[in-house]
């Protein structure tokens, strides 16, 4: 079998096991959402917080929550990490050093999963699994939670009320993520990942020396990672480490974990706002990006010019020969399509076009299908630009779900557009005109310059992924992409939540002849065509400096 027919069975396969999950996935997570009944555990996490899960929040109340909750889990880490040199299980690892305990703590709380660090020599068995595992589920939680708000806001009339934070984070963890990391877990640990507690230990001689690795609750940790749309490696090679991931069968798997919820959520929403019509638009939308940019991807890395890479039938620098060429790009896109940010191939590595699909799916915004939670709100508001940029056309009011789109709501759904957009290009131009940035790069030039974009890309974004090749670990990115996590994450949150609120308190509209059909194809093409103009005309200056010039040299 060749390695092109091998990729699109694998995708295939990929699309078949997606397609089973979706309508009763979707469905449960509609129910989940939208039940009043608290199972006993969850009682039990509301006594211990102190918060009454059935009061119903406003917007600024809501966003109160967020915040706090996310407030909380970056002090608890960042002294978890700080304190580390006196822990039991720390593997003889020493505390880290503030700059990194504040990116890493960032990172995991927003979930970015960016790690400038060494996993198996740096953290130890406590900071991974009473810190970074735990921030993998209510960091994805608190995506969720967000993302039913908006939904909510566009299901509910003449209120101001979204429903309640802690209520929403509670049940996507225990009731959504906790089930489906279990049974992921299993299904690793079956397939060779492994699940331990041991040390440091040697495990033969490697060129004349001894190499060693330590073990983890590497399995369980993976699952979640994967699940929740996280990313964050156990290991510095991340899911192309065998530990991680070690059979062509795990990797497509992992694939299935990174897309299976952000896809399901747009029948989660359709289900919840009374139409699955609409959930299905917004798939049909998420799904042609995502097919689109594996289409090319595998296109960039296996018809690629030159007789040593169509010697070895493809662009195998930088992949696992375990994978291949087709199985990488499928990662590859799903995870910066996603707010993922697991690799199991090194992104620099890839072809200079390649390497750009890889960053122009982040910019998108990674709402293709985008990351658990993020994905859906991020497509939602994009939805009302579109349909703010129809109702020009036609010189109507613009109308969405049966809510008009009014002045009030364009700027919030603009601010959301503008935030991203102005974090990756600031900090990279500020990078890269002070002296002493550019001399974390591993190369210099287009490529140079693509893996400081890549950098402030995905921590902007919420991504995590790394181009390789730069050095991030300084006083400098480590502080920088932090605050552009930060800022990535909780901003464009604040006005999601605030478009929730405004269309919540307005009364439905009905439809009429000349409303448009926002389930219908055309304007899910709309909606593509609208994505990719408006992520187009934001980047493509930077692009032509970076991947776009390497890859047509």
């Amino acid at each position: 079998m060749g390695p092109v027919l091998a990729g699109v069975l694998q995708l295939l396969a990929l699309i078949a096991a997606l397609a089973l999950a979706y309508i009763p996935l979707g469905n449960y997570m509609a129910r989940v959402y939208s039940s009043d009944k608290h199972w006993r555990v969850e009682k039990w996490v509301y006594k211990g917080i102190g918060a009454n899960p059935d009061t119903e929040m406003t917007w600024p109340a809501y966003l109160r929550g967020v915040l706090a909750f996310s407030a909380v889990g970056v002090l608890f880490l960042y002294l978890l990490m700080r304190l580390q040199g006196v822990l039991p299980g720390s593997l003889g690892f020493s505390s880290v050093d503030p700059a990194q305990s504040f990116n890493t703590a960032v990172s995991f709380v927003t979930n970015t999963n960016w790690q400038s660090y060494y996993g198996e020599q740096t953290m130890g068995h406590v900071v991974q699994t009473a810190g970074l595992a735990v921030q993998n589920f209510v960091s994805a939680a608190v995506g969720m939670a967000v993302a039913v708000a908006l939904v909510r806001g566009f299901a509910r009339s003449r209120t101001g009320e979204l429903g309640n934070f802690w209520s929403d984070l509670v049940r996507g963890t225990l009731r959504i993520l906790v089930p489906a990391a279990a049974i992921a877990a299993i299904v690793l640990v079956a397939c060779g990942v492994i699940q331990n507690f041991s040390g440091v230990h040697e495990v033969g001689q490697f060129m004349g020396g001894s190499q060693q690795w330590n073990g983890g609750a590497v399995a369980s940790q993976e699952a979640i990672k994967e699940v929740g749309t996280n990313g964050g490696g156990y290991f510095n090679a991340n899911s192309a480490h065998p530990f991680e991931n070690p059979t062509p069968f795990t990797n497509l798997f992992e694939i299935f974990l990174i897309l299976v919820i952000p896809f399901s959520l747009t029948r989660t929403f359709g289900v919840m706002v009374g139409s699955v019509k609409q959930g299905y638009a917004i798939l049909a939308t998420m799904f042609t990006i995502w097919l689109v940019f594996v289409a090319l991807m595998m296109w960039t890395e296996f018809a690629h010019h030159g007789p040593a890479l169509q010697a070895a039938g493809g662009a195998y620098e930088g992949k696992e020969v375990r994978f291949g060429v087709g199985a990488s790009s499928i990662f590859a896109v799903s995870t910066t399509l996603t707010s993922t940010g697991a690799v199991d191939s090194f992104h620099s590595s890839f072809t200079g076009l390649g390497g750009g699909i890889t960053m122009l799916g982040m910019m998108l915004g990674e709402i293709a299908p985008g990351g658990v939670g993020s994905g859906l709100y991020g497509m939602l508001v994009m939805a009302v630009i579109a349909v703010f940029v129809a109702g020009l056309m036609v010189g109507r009011t613009p109308e969405y779900l049966g809510k008009k789109i009014g002045t009030r709501e364009i700027k919030l759904a603009a601010c959301y557009i503008l935030i991203t957009p102005a974090l990756v290009l600031v900090f990279t131009a500020v990078s890269m005109a002070l002296p002493t940035p550019p001399h974390s790069m591993l190369n210099s030039g287009a490529h140079g310059f693509s893996e400081v974009l890549y950098a402030f890309t995905s921590a902007s974004n919420n991504n995590g992924s790394a181009f390789a090749g730069l050095n991030a670990n300084t006083d400098w990115f480590n502080t920088m992409t932090g605050l552009a996590m930060l800022l990535g994450r909780f901003l464009p949150m604040v006005f999601v939540l605030a478009l929730a609120g405004s269309l919540a308190e307005q009364k439905p509209v009905p439809v009429t002849a000349g409303t448009l059909r926002t389930e219908k194809p055309l304007f899910t093409g709309l909606l593509v065509g609208a994505i990719l103009i408006i992520t187009g005309l934001t980047y493509f200056p930077a692009l032509a400096l970076g991947p776009l010039a390497e890859g047509l040299a």
